[in-house]
């Protein structure tokens, strides 16, 4: 865990040496970045609503990164699942029916993978890249939720904004506390870290897995197929990310709209990897980015600074993640030349 760490102080400190090149006091900065969000219930109720899809997809896509089965398109994947589950909650024949949100929940789950479907078998059957496939299926998937958005899904009743009708109470999570958004769907993402751990860590199944990524020939000689690791991989990401779409829109949000997710999906994959791969390490890692989303809209309100801070971070975060892991576990030795 040695590189998490060394990347998160790296980003804090180039972090303070960007707010002072923009003019702006570091402690200061940096104070209502990390932790003026969470000086209020409101913000700490923001900030587990923020992780918890962030968490949900990481564990999902971790299943599929121990196996070196690269899923780069949870965010789409995102997207199909939140199509899925509000298509069901607009148009099933009875909006108060109270299986109605399992059957949404079902909806984003199918969603998802079946978005994810598409990489696995042409991964599998065909041996194509499923990091280039996930990746441009994503910009597909956004382009189907701003035609339905902007055409047959448009809430006429909706002053021509891009959005659909809002769900019915029985489609969506009930709240905690109405003063505040956070809402029981982050239950779902509890089980889905206990059942992250419980595959990757105490089944044989999720041991093959492992083995696939870490020792390919080891594990075909074993008998485990890569096209099964393949599916396992991609299903899970997009099982994980589909329900995490159906949270959104039956959860904070109550409607379909362009702005479904601010980049959940592309952020869960610097979760995964900060916390290792590891159902437990996720869920800091998912706080920790859940923080960057917060922070950086509270530094857009009450400083003025751009949105775009908390990308920033992001990819400063994960350029110090990879150079640590790189400098942790390779050496560089001068080879002697010979005569």
């Amino acid at each position: 865990m040695a590189a998490p760490v060394i990347a998160t102080v790296l980003t804090l400190v180039v972090g303070s040496l960007l707010f002072a090149t923009l003019g702006y006091d570091p402690l200061v900065t940096l104070q209502a970045f990390f932790i003026a969000p969470l000086n209020s219930l409101n913000g700490l109720s923001e900030w587990l609503l923020k992780a918890s899809p962030l968490i949900l997809i990481a564990c999902g896509l971790a299943v599929g990164f121990r196996a070196n089965v690269w899923n780069i398109g949870a965010e789409g994947q995102l997207i199909v699942g939140a199509i899925a589950a509000c298509g069901v909650g607009l148009f099933y024949p009875n909006p108060e029916s109270p299986i109605l949100l399992p059957l949404m929940f079902l909806a984003g789950a199918c969603g998802g993978m079946a978005w994810a479907a598409i990489p696995a078998f042409l991964r599998a059957r065909m041996n194509t890249n499923e990091i280039l496939v996930t990746l441009m299926l994503t910009y597909i998937a956004t382009l189907l939720l701003s035609w339905l958005v902007h055409g047959p899904w448009r809430d006429p009743a909706g002053f021509n904004y891009p959005q659909t009708a809002l769900l019915s109470a029985a489609a969506m999570f009930e709240p905690f506390d109405y003063a505040y958004r956070l809402n029981a769907s982050v239950f779902i993402t509890v089980v889905a870290v206990f059942l992250m751990w419980l595959f990757t860590d105490r089944s044989f199944l999720g041991y093959k897995m492992s083995v696939s990524g870490a020792a390919p020939l080891a594990a075909r000689y074993a008998g485990f197929r890569e096209s099964s690791a393949v599916w396992i991989g991609l299903l899970a990401g997009g099982a994980a990310a589909g329900v995490a779409g159906m949270a959104e829109v039956a959860g904070p949000l109550g409607q379909l709209s362009p702005q479904i997710s601010p980049g959940y999906g592309f952020a869960a994959i610097i979760v995964a990897f900060i916390g290792r791969l590891n159902a437990f390490g996720i869920v800091l890692g998912g706080l920790l980015m859940s923080l960057l989303f917060l922070g950086g809209e509270a530094v857009q309100m009450n400083l003025g600074l751009s949105a775009a801070l908390t990308r920033i971070f992001q990819g400063i975060l994960l350029f110090f993640l990879l150079a640590a892991d790189f400098f942790i576990f390779y050496r560089l030795r001068r080879i002697p030349e010979h005569a």
